[in-house]
């Protein structure tokens, strides 16, 4: 009995260690979170610590830049250095390599093994180039920068991922530019298209075309004087713009629009315009128009280093009349005749797709054409695919933003996006995914209004809708994070490195700045800060002349006394705003002024003074209330109103500036900027 005993003794204590063994070993890790969502993952055990160097494979000159990036990148996101050195690795290495023959990756996919090192291999440059982006999001995300040990294959369901931006309505300054193409790279997005020419709606300026808001923002040598007066781009910051984009893997598409939204060009050359259709569509009937079309197209596409260096132009064709079919039948020409003059000079064609809405007899080149379907109505998808045109899908009730204007989205339903949206969507079509008539994905912004809208404003809201669009434009249907999660995720991931374009300082409720007293022309550490924040302070007041300022940075400035009244206000994009109340002389008044991104408060010694906020400037008829395109159970839907009678909204936010004090008299105290309002 004893030795029985002293048998069951020992096998239970075998198991008991067996147990315990297992209970000891590292757990598999799960997916790790980055935008977009992994497309595979095989998990390991343990953690990968980097021994701070990265390593490239092979002598291409281009795959040692893209290593160098990322260690560029890398120190920018973590503080860290890492060493680009030659050769296959040793443990703890970052290693890059290209290899052609993993042609399965196709053009952007990539594989990304971290056991030993973190081997980072694809088919293309490209490819490699997003494995280094993965791995700089999961790299920022761990204090010591070690990364979960496992393996992906990782490639996109779409090929074209984007975003198109109107800066002719809003001008956008090219800084902005240049950290979106780093925004949209650090989320593979590859597909930047410019909108560089539009008017706004008559209505809105006494119905006089005269006076209607138009802009071309591009500098022109061929037509001196077309290019806008309150803001556009030389020829070489849009090409150095472009540069930066092809080192990012990002293509730019510059879109002229013709012969709709044309009141630019129109108001250079009056004789162009239709009589019958008013002056934002041009006349398809005058030849003239179509020498003066050719010499534009032509400046920035001739030669062997055009200024549109990408391999597509935009064309526009979007929203001409269809009144008569002899009209129907030259837009048509027109369309056919600009899709062959920019293929001549060896660019591919893109166009918006209207050739629905204009049907008729005229034949229009549809072979190696790339169509933005944006509204089933104008261009019936099923049968762009069939007539043999390749398909962007860009449904404008479920990927528009205009922002602050009553209809289409002010910020997308990105909820309803991840859940139910991928580019095989196009409006109420359902197309199988990876269809091969849709190339892929985007949404847009357009700055219908001269409306007070800033640039921060819409980076506000195009940055969740950059990075929602990414996960289903690259991973599609695959995804399986919860939107919740992932909408709590995301908030964590940088916007790229080296880029804080909403001036956001950590997720959780801080002081960010403290100055115990702020001298005139004093530089302070942080630019500005974002929405939600609340700045305040203490200002002994002395006589101050107009205009003068207390806080400016380059995008914004905050005066003591503002230019026009003497109170104070701040200026941003172009508009001046001004608070009811003017900083008394000889005494002292405990200021905060607290911004999101619909309204800005004053309180003075802790109680509510005034707020700017949303001004409705133009009401709108209940009558005139219609739906886009869906119908009134999709509640997704935004609503649209008629123009004849459209809310027009003015802004008056404000990302506070915070670069450089300005040359005041008064004395100012007790500087404190917090990421969070502090009164209510």
């Amino acid at each position: 009995m004893k030795l029985q005993h002293l048998t069951k003794w020992c096998a239970a204590l075998a198991g008991a260690l067996v147990l315990n063994a297992f209970s000891l070993r590292a757990e598999i890790n799960p997916k790790p979170f980055v935008i977009p969502e992994l497309t595979s993952w095989t998990g390991a055990e343990g953690m990968f610590v980097p021994s701070g160097r990265v390593a490239v494979k092979g002598g291409n000159k281009e795959l040692m830049r893209i290593a160098q990036e990322f260690a560029a990148d890398y120190k920018l996101l973590t503080g860290k250095e890492l060493s680009v050195v030659k050769g296959g690795g040793k443990a703890g290495d970052f290693v890059l390599e290209v290899n052609k023959k993993q042609t399965a990756l196709g053009a952007e996919g990539y594989n990304l093994e971290i056991g030993e090192k973190a081997v980072m291999s694809a088919a293309t440059l490209q490819g490699a180039f997003w494995a280094t982006r993965t791995v700089l999001q999961l790299s920022e995300q761990n204090e010591t920068c070690q990364l979960p040990k496992g393996k992906t294959t990782d490639v996109p369901n779409y090929a074209m991922r984007g975003f198109m931006i109107d800066v002719a309505r809003k001008y956008i300054p090219m800084d902005y530019l240049r950290n979106l193409v780093k925004i949209m790279a650090y989320y593979k997005m590859n597909t930047l298209q410019v909108h560089l020419n539009d008017n706004g709606f008559r209505q809105y300026f006494g119905d006089d075309w005269a006076k209607t808001q138009s802009a071309f923002r591009l500098e022109s040598e061929t037509y001196p004087g077309l290019t806008a007066k309150d803001g556009s781009y030389t020829k070489q910051e849009f090409i150095d713009m472009q540069i930066l984009a092809e080192q990012n893997y990002v293509e730019v598409i510059p879109e002229i629009d013709a012969p709709a939204h044309s009141l630019a060009f129109t108001h250079y050359k009056p004789e162009i315009a239709s009589k019958e259709y008013g002056m934002d569509h041009l006349d398809l009937f005058n030849p003239e128009t179509y020498k003066f079309m050719d010499g534009l197209f032509k400046e920035y596409i001739e030669g062997e280093n055009p200024v549109f260096r990408g391999p597509r132009v935009h064309i526009g064709t979007d929203e001409y009349s269809n009144a008569k079919k002899e009209v129907v039948e030259a837009f048509r020409a027109f369309t056919d005749h600009y899709i062959k003059y920019v293929e001549s000079f060896g660019k591919q064609a893109m166009v918006w797709g209207a050739l629905t809405h204009a049907k008729g007899d005229t034949p229009v080149k549809a072979e190696n054409v790339i169509m933005n379907c944006w509204y089933n109505g104008y261009a019936d998808p099923t049968e762009m695919k069939k007539q043999g045109y390749k398909l962007v899908s860009i449904p404008d009730g479920l990927v528009y933003i205009v922002p602050a204007s009553g209809y289409y989205y002010d910020y997308l339903n990105c909820n309803n996006l991840y859940n139910n949206w991928t580019p095989a969507i196009i409006g109420n079509q359902k197309f199988e995914e990876k269809d091969p008539a849709i190339l892929g994905g985007m949404f847009a912004v357009w700055n219908d209004h001269v409306n007070g809208i800033s640039t921060k404003d819409i980076h506000h809201r195009v940055f969740p809708a950059l990075q929602t669009l990414a996960v289903k434009c690259w991973t599609a249907k695959e995804t399986t994070l919860p939107y919740a999660d992932f909408n709590k995720k995301r908030l964590e991931l940088s916007e790229a490195p080296g880029v804080n374009e909403l001036a956001l300082y950590g997720t959780e409720q801080k002081l960010v700045l403290e100055d115990a007293e702020v001298k005139a022309g004093e530089e302070l550490p942080i630019m500005e800060i974002g929405y939600d924040y609340s700045v305040n302070f203490t200002v002994e007041g002395a006589e101050e002349a107009n205009g003068t300022e207390l806080f400016k940075s380059k995008n914004a400035t905050v005066y003591i006394a503002d230019p026009k009244t003497g109170r104070l206000g701040f200026w941003r994009d172009g508009f001046l705003a001004q608070f009811n109340y003017r900083i008394p002389v000889g005494q002292k008044v405990d200021i905060a002024i607290q911004g999101n991104n619909k309204k800005t408060a004053l309180y003075i010694n802790g109680k509510h003074r005034e707020t700017l906020d949303v001004k409705t400037i133009y009401v709108v008829k209940p009558q005139n209330q219609v739906h886009v395109m869906y119908n009134a159970e999709n509640s997704a839907e935004p609503i649209m109103y008629d123009t004849d009678g459209a809310k027009m909204f003015l802004q008056r936010t404000l990302v506070f500036p915070l670069q450089k004090a300005g040359n005041f008299k008064s004395k100012v105290t007790n500087l404190k900027v917090y990421n969070y309002w502090t009164l209510k």
